[in-house]
């Protein structure tokens, strides 16, 4: 007679814990998966109105340096299902990926629905048991994990579980970061959180933060310290968002911590050396105003000539020299960043020091951790996800061979 399968429980229903799930499923083993929210893969979703960034193209070295000082850790798990692999997955399922002209990788319908309507049918049709609203309120004395219901407290006794809990930030999307006090609890290392890819609050006059908010700043390049990024950025009411932003967010967050000072400085014309556009300015006509001279003979915008004004006031120049070096460099005050609320993703979490290297928790044996809820931060362009998927599927791995040596 054939024994029955283990069982074992996934808390989590993102793109971390379902990739866990699938793995499970396809080891032979009996899996649940508990979610706190009445739906799965809300923030997945979410990464679906902009494209959904699955991933990036670039060489596997240097996606991989992308984690900072999580590279050594996390360096194995994308290795081992690296971003060929996540497109070949994301085809099996019937979407069809392709790389933009920026390296990243996304599927041909430009959305998250289709992807993850598909999947969820796998993922049920291979057996996977799905529980909605079961919110985890941590371990019962005899280590049975406890959920909160709207029916009331549901208790569940895997054979093991991992946990897939996400980070800290779009708490509204399901990922609130409370299971963070459940794991201090039993000794396991936190790092606090704090907003990643975050926008920064910027003191805009109140005329120019109402006329210009929603405005973009294109193919501009941004420094802040000794880093210097090409992107685009965008105007908002209380400061700037966008992707060039993003990539400097970590080194942002950093510099303006306990009340710290910071100014960014935006090269408006990256393509474009100083004499050069001296040298335009100088061929406009006598009678022009200012900002005629700077539509049209540089093309700049209406925000990019309003970021002029904000930044410099009645201290902007007009000669063409000193407005073309203007140009070159206009300085932004930030004085905080935003909150985990807005932020596309969080720092800190579960530390690396607190798992083994089957991404166990060391101080409870027999549960894993995946996703974003482990202590590591990327910039946008595929790195987030792609890192969800990888150790969601490391963390499945590491389960098994734990179970194998149990038996």
């Amino acid at each position: 007679m054939n024994s029955p399968k283990p069982n074992v429980a996934v808390i989590g229903g993102g793109p971390a814990g379902l990739m866990t799930a699938e793995t499970l499923v396809a080891q032979g083993l009996s899996v649940d998966v508990y979610e706190r929210m009445p739906s799965l893969g809300r923030r997945f979703l979410m990464a679906g109105r902009g494209g959904l960034n699955l991933t990036h193209s670039e060489p596997l070295e240097d996606l991989v340096a992308r984690y900072g000082e999580a590279s050594d850790r996390l360096g194995d798990a994308v290795a081992a299902f690296d971003p060929q692999a996540l497109r070949a997955w994301a085809e099996g399922l019937g979407q069809e990926t392709f790389a933009g002209s920026s390296g990243r990788v996304f599927p041909r319908a430009l959305k998250a629905s289709p992807l993850l309507r598909a999947w969820l049918g796998r993922l049920d049709a291979a057996g996977v048991r799905f529980h909605l609203r079961h919110d985890w309120s941590g371990w019962g004395e005899d280590g049975v994990l406890r959920f909160a219901t709207p029916v009331g407290e549901v208790e569940a006794r895997p054979a093991a579980t991992v946990l897939a809990l996400g980070g800290a930030s779009w708490p509204r999307l399901g990922a609130n970061g409370a299971w963070a006090d459940t794991l201090r609890h039993v000794g396991a290392p936190i790092a606090p959180f704090a907003p990643a890819n975050m926008g920064v609050r910027a003191p805009w006059s109140p005329d120019f933060a109402q006329r210009f908010a929603g405005a973009p700043l294109k193919a501009v390049a941004l420094t802040f310290g000794e880093h210097t990024v090409r992107g685009e950025a965008m105007v908002a009411a209380y400061g700037l968002e966008g992707g060039g932003i993003y990539a400097l967010s970590s080194e942002i967050r950093r510099a303006l911590a306990n009340g710290g000072q910071g100014q960014l400085l935006f090269d408006l014309r990256p393509d474009m050396r100083r004499g050069d556009l001296a040298s335009r300015l100088i061929g406009g006509r006598a009678g022009d105003s200012l900002s005629n001279r700077l539509r049209k003979m540089l093309k700049l915008s209406p925000v990019e000539i309003g970021l002029l004004r904000e930044a410099f006031g009645a201290d902007l120049p007009r000669s063409p020299v000193g407005l073309a070096a203007a140009i070159k460099a206009v300085p932004v005050p930030l004085t905080a960043v935003a909150g985990l609320d807005r932020a596309i993703s969080s720092a800190g979490g579960l530390r690396f020091e607190g798992l083994d290297d089957r991404l166990m928790v060391r101080a409870r044996p027999g549960v894993f951790a995946a996703g974003e809820m482990l202590d590591w931060e990327a910039p946008t362009g595929g790195y987030l996800l792609q890192a969800s998927f990888a150790t969601g599927r490391a963390a499945a791995l590491g389960l098994c061979d734990w179970l194998a040596e149990q038996a």
